[in-house]
């Protein structure tokens, strides 16, 4: 992987919020346009009551940090409180998931490394999903039981 020259200031305004593709969750990359192979950076906005997938990684680390509300973060069979300014970081093995139990929305700064390069645009190998997902990626944690999520439409 090749490391970026220089470096790259990214303002509020040069992020484009978009929902994710399976979850419907708000996220905006903040890597994208600096061409960065070696890692990722996003936002993620946790609606009340919403979840992301449940999915671990093959090489990348990811760094968990709460910036606004109090996060809830499943790894493996335990659910972890992540206070305001907090963080975690979990391994590739672990299975993960952010999970948002409260009325308030919940704001991550969600950070990878390596960039896991199967992922990148013009990717030339494909990686075999159930690495990613060894179960069901829209399973919510027991927290959001009688939840639906993610909304339909």
């Amino acid at each position: 992987m090749n490391p970026v020259e220089g470096y790259h200031l990214i303002t509020p305004s040069d992020l484009t919020w978009r929902l994710s593709n399976l979850m419907k969750i708000p996220n905006a990359d903040f890597l994208e346009r600096t061409g960065s192979e070696n890692m990722g950076a996003r936002l993620w906005r946790m609606p009340p009551k919403s979840a992301n997938t449940l999915h671990k990684h093959l090489r990348a680390e990811e760094f968990y940090f709460v910036l606004e509300g109090t996060g809830k973060l499943r790894v493996g069979e335990e659910t972890l409180t992540v206070p305001k300014h907090g963080g975690v970081l979990v391994g590739p093995d672990q299975l993960r998931q952010v999970f948002n139990d409260t009325d308030e929305e919940v704001l991550w700064l969600i950070i990878g490394a390596p960039e896991e390069v199967e992922f990148l645009p013009g990717a030339t190998t494909k990686p075999d999903m159930t690495l990613i997902y060894p179960r069901d990626p829209k399973e919510l944690p027991k927290e959001l039981d009688g939840v639906e999520w993610p909304p339909r439409g």
